[in-house]
């Protein structure tokens, strides 16, 4: 078998190696961080898939550059230790990088739903998070409300801290459970029948997500929903506010 016939086989089962660890980060990734749909709303595929394309081609690219069987055996091995090494490395810094940016929860704002991520919490202000809510979650988003202005003033400040990036979802202060603000959901809610009336092109695909409920489409009603990267609608029960859906669709 000639040299580069044995690099290639090498570079071969590397690449193997690499793509079983790449599929058990996915899982980790897609399956706890960011599950459907915040992959996509939330830019967690995209993300992901450039951390983990430039890691898998790499290490196999390295096997393929320093693999030789005229290598003492020890030094060999040092050199695929190290390559192994380095990939884990950029590996590791990816997921940290995902996990940095992962939905952590979805809040009520008012009148619409906004994708708060975990780097968009201000660290001072997670000792502030009301009992029973844990700030920052590691198994995927929980649904929460921002609670009512307890004043004028705190109205304005909470406006102008939004108005330089401070978004009232992603303040700890300001949050409270989901079920106390059921009626202020409720009350923002508009009939989910209009969605199609207002995008008609896009009817077919409103009424696939709607059917998928498993509710009738006058139990249904909506609301706006605000990410990183996207805007989406928000299908909610009539009667509970539960979360039953998501359409692409932006709806403000």
């Amino acid at each position: 078998m000639t040299d580069w016939k044995i690099r290639l086989k090498a570079a071969t089962v590397h690449l193997f190696i690499s793509l079983l660890v790449a599929g058990c980060a996915a899982w980790l990734v897609f399956g706890v961080w960011y599950p459907y749909p915040y992959r996509e709303i939330s830019g967690g595929r995209d993300l992901f898939l450039l951390v983990v394309t430039v890691d898998v081609i790499l290490g196999p690219l390295l096997t393929l550059v320093v693999f030789n069987r005229s290598k003492p055996r020890r030094e060999l091995v040092r050199d695929l230790a190290l390559i192994g090494l380095i990939q884990l490395a950029g590996l590791g810094y990816g997921l940290w990088t995902v996990h940095a940016a992962r939905p952590v929860h979805l809040v009520f704002e008012i009148d619409r739903f906004r994708v708060i991520h975990a780097v968009d919490v201000p660290e001072e202000l997670l000792p502030q998070s009301p009992q029973g809510i844990v700030a920052l979650p590691l198994a995927g988003p929980t649904t929460l409300a921002v609670r009512p202005f307890s004043s004028e003033r705190e109205r304005v400040d909470a406006t102008l801290a939004a108005l330089q990036g401070l978004h009232l979802g992603a303040r700890p202060d300001f949050w409270q459970p989901y079920a106390p603000a059921v009626p202020r959901i409720l009350k923002a809610g508009r009939p989910a029948g209009e969605l199609a009336r207002r995008f008609p092109a896009r009817a077919a695909e409103i009424e696939a997500v709607m059917a998928a409920t498993g509710q009738p489409a006058g139990q249904l009603v909506y609301l706006p929903l605000v990410s990183r990267k996207a805007f989406w609608t928000v299908l909610l029960d009539s009667r509970t506010a539960q979360v039953l859906g998501f359409v692409p669709i932006d709806a403000f």
